[in-house]
């Protein structure tokens, strides 16, 4: 009998055919409502997720043959992994395939906030010409604050610095060559984050930190929704503190009549970091070989 697996969320082809080639029955389940993976989990011995699927203690107390998870991308907490070791259920993931994509973003949304080119755009469209309101800021020779230094920040460092830009790593997990967070906060112009959310992580960015920071400071979200505390980034980009922030995650997403997309200030991205066709293709290939892995190390 074939061992079937489940993709809950897209992935892209050449992932899917590795896994055909290897006998494994695909089933594409992407666009069924959520709550009704419930009825149907209890069939496969692997499933695929991205982001937006929530392998919950509930949802895997229907998953009786379930031997795999597959995750296609780094972050880890939309699954629960302590139910998952319970079961004795293999959970995989494929960190660093989108480090460039998210990278290249973070840098993007950089520079968008030091030249207003968001706000730019949405006045012209407006039939406005606020030339002289956007008065921006060169990023050359300014002090970039990153926050996590693993796959993602070190290739933002290497990035920034090609702009020359003067960098501040900090590392929550590795304390040797980096300063502490408290270090960092008041000697930087912009600050940018990627770490994964964790109980450690949960608002480590809040109103004391903010207070710590800059005068002006502008701020780059790429991380996950919930390390930045965003009842007080709104406070602070509302007082001036930060002078405007850039997000791509979010503590609820999609968001529902979120305060900080009503300001001025912000300018934001649907969790798009890894939303290129180049990170997607290394995902699914990635995930597939690691799964049929999987399949030949367990125990059928």
């Amino acid at each position: 009998m074939k061992l079937k697996v489940l993709l809950c969320d897209p992935i892209s082809d050449e992932g899917i055919r590795l896994m055909e080639e290897r006998g494994l029955e695909i089933k594409k389940a992407w666009n069924l409502p959520k709550p009704e993976l419930t009825k149907i989990i209890a069939d496969y011995d692997a499933v695929v997720v991205r982001s937006a699927t929530k392998i919950t203690a509930a949802l895997l107390s229907h998953a009786g043959k379930l031997r795999v998870i597959g995750r296609a991308g780094e972050g880890l907490d939309n699954i629960d992994l302590k139910e998952a070791a319970e079961m004795g259920i293999i959970v995989v993931n494929t960190p660093q395939v989108s480090a460039t994509s998210v990278a290249e973003l973070t840098i993007g949304h950089l520079i968008a906030l030091a030249r207003g080119i968001v706000e730019g755009t949405v006045s012209l469209r407006a039939g406005k010409w606020i030339k002289e309101e956007l008065m921006g800021v060169e990023i050359n020779g300014k002090t970039l604050g990153v926050i996590g230094c693993g796959s993602i920040g070190k290739t933002v460092e290497r990035l920034a610095l090609a702009l020359g830009m003067k960098i501040i790593g900090v590392d929550v997990c590795i304390h040797d060559g980096f300063v502490s967070i408290e270090e960092m906060l008041p000697e930087a112009d912009f600050i940018t984050i990627h770490v994964p959310l964790t109980q450690q992580t949960s608002h480590m960015i809040s109103k004391k930190e903010f207070d710590m920071m800059k005068q002006g400071v502008m701020l780059i979200d790429c991380s996950r929704g919930g390390v930045v505390d965003q009842e007080a980034l709104y406070d602070a980009l509302v007082s001036g503190k930060v002078k405007a922030a850039a997000l791509d995650v979010f503590e609820e997403e999609p968001p529902k009549d979120s305060r900080l997309l009503k300001l001025r200030n912000v300018h934001a991205t649907p969790h798009i970091g890894a939303q290129t066709r180049e990170a997607q293709e290394r995902a699914s290939v990635l995930i597939a070989k690691k799964i049929i892995e999987a399949f030949e190390k367990a125990p059928s």
